[in-house]
C-alpha cells in the first residue's frame, strides 16, 4: 500500500478508508435491514488491515453508538492504535429532549468524551463534523472544536456535507480568531452525482482540503449492472432518496461504467473508484464493505489506470442533478 498524504497535513492515510456505517444495528436504526453484527464486522476490519487500510471511518450516530464500538474493539485486538487514523462524527441527534444534537459546545464537549469511550482510545485522529447546524453559530462550533484539539482529543478536524460558501465561512473563522482549521471535507461525489465539482471541489483543491468523498459507488448503483438489484438497493430509503429520482438519467452512465470495465477487463466498481481517485483533491474515499469481495475490489482499484477518454466518455452523458446529501440552505 502506498500512503498518501491528508490534505496539507503530515498524516499518512491509505487511499482508500474503510466506513463502518454497516458496522451494527440498534433499535430504530435506518439501515438495519442490510447491516453486519459485530463477527462479520470484525472480520471486514481485519481483512482491512491486512491489505493495508490504515485509514477507518464512522460516526457517534452510525447504529446509535455499536458502530463506533464494534470498530474500536476490532482496532485494539488487530491493529497497532499508533499507525491506524480514526475518524469519527458529531451532530447526529443521540438522545431525545434538548441537547441532543448539534454542534453546540455542550453537544460536542459531550459527544467528544462519549465517542472515545466507545472507541476504546485516548483520542480521535480526525473529528467531523457530520452536517451544518443552522441552529448554532459557527463560532462557537469552531471554538469549542479547537478546544477539544487543544485538550489532546483530537489530532485533526474535518467536515461533511455542507455548502462551499459555508465552508468558506468556516475556514475564514477558524483563520480569523487562530482557531484549528478544517483539513477535510468528506462529501457526495460519485459518477451518479457530481454538483460538488462545481464549487466544493476548486474550493478545497485551493485551499489544500483532503477531499474524502462518501457513497463513491453511489451504494452500489455504480458497481453492478443497472438490472441487478441487492438488499441494500431495495431496502435503504436512504439511498433511494439520493438516487431514484434521477435513474432515467443515470442508467446510460452505469451502462458506460460496464463498457470501460469490460475494456479494462476489471471490476465495474475499480472504474467507479479510479474515476474518483483521479480527481483533484480527492485523497481517499469512504467506502463501505458488507463483504470481503467489495473491500478486496476496493483496494485493489488503486491500481487501476484511466485513459483521459475513458473519463471524457464516463463524463459525457451527466446532467445536472438535485442536491442531496445535505441539509438544505435555511435548515
Amino acid at each position: 500500500m502506498d500512503y498518501v498524504k491528508l490534505g496539507n497535513t503530515g498524516l499518512d492515510v491509505s487511499p482508500i478508508c474503510l466506513g463502518a456505517m454497516s458496522f451494527g444495528t440498534a433499535k430504530g436504526w435506518v439501515h438495519n435491514e442490510w447491516a453486519l453484527n459485530e463477527e462479520d464486522s470484525r472480520t471486514i476490519v481485519k481483512r482491512a488491515l491486512e491489505l493495508g487500510v490504515n485509514f477507518f471511518d464512522t460516526a457517534n450516530i452510525y447504529a446509535y453508538g455499536a458502530s463506533e464500538e464494534i470498530l474500536g474493539r476490532a482496532l485494539h485486538d488487530f491493529a497497532n492504535r499508533d499507525e491506524v487514523v480514526i475518524a469519527t462524527k458529531v451532530h447526529g441527534r443521540m438522545h431525545a429532549g434538548p441537547n441532543g444534537g448539534g454542534l453546540s459546545r455542550k453537544h460536542i464537549m459531550q459527544q467528544i468524551d462519549a465517542s472515545l469511550q466507545r472507541l476504546g482510545t485516548d483520542y480521535i485522529d480526525l473529528y467531523i463534523i457530520h452536517r451544518w447546524d443552522y441552529n448554532t453559530p459557527i463560532e462557537e462550533t469552531l471554538a469549542a472544536l479547537h478546544d477539544v484539539v487543544q485538550a489532546g482529543k483530537a489530532r485533526y478536524i474535518g467536515a461533511s456535507a455542507m455548502y462551499a460558501f459555508q465552508f468558506q465561512k468556516a475556514l475564514y473563522s477558524a483563520e480569523k480568531h487562530s482557531w484549528t482549521r478544517f483539513v477535510s471535507m468528506q462529501n457526495h461525489m460519485n459518477l451518479l452525482y457530481r454538483e460538488e465539482e462545481r464549487e466544493m471541489i476548486p474550493l478545497c483543491s485551493e485551499e489544500g482540503i483532503a477531499v474524502t468523498p462518501y457513497s463513491p459507488l453511489a451504494s452500489g448503483r455504480v458497481a453492478r449492472p443497472w438490472s441487478a438489484t441487492t438488499t441494500r438497493l431495495e431496502t435503504d430509503p436512504i439511498a433511494r432518496s439520493k438516487y431514484d429520482a434521477t435513474a432515467d438519467a443515470d442508467k446510460m452512465i452505469v451502462e458506460r461504467v460496464v463498457e470501460i470495465a469490460q475494456q479494462h477487463d476489471v471490476p465495474m466498481a475499480h472504474i467507479a473508484l479510479a474515476w474518483l481517485l483521479q480527481k483533484d483533491a480527492v485523497v481517499a474515499p469512504v467506502i463501505g464493505a458488507t463483504r470481503l469481495p467489495h473491500l478486496e475490489s476496493a483496494v485493489a482499484a488503486i491500481k487501476v489506470q484511466l485513459t483521459v477518454e475513458d473519463v471524457a466518455y464516463l463524463e459525457e452523458p451527466y446532467v445536472p442533478h438535485p442536491i442531496v446529501g445535505l441539509i438544505p440552505y435555511g435548515g
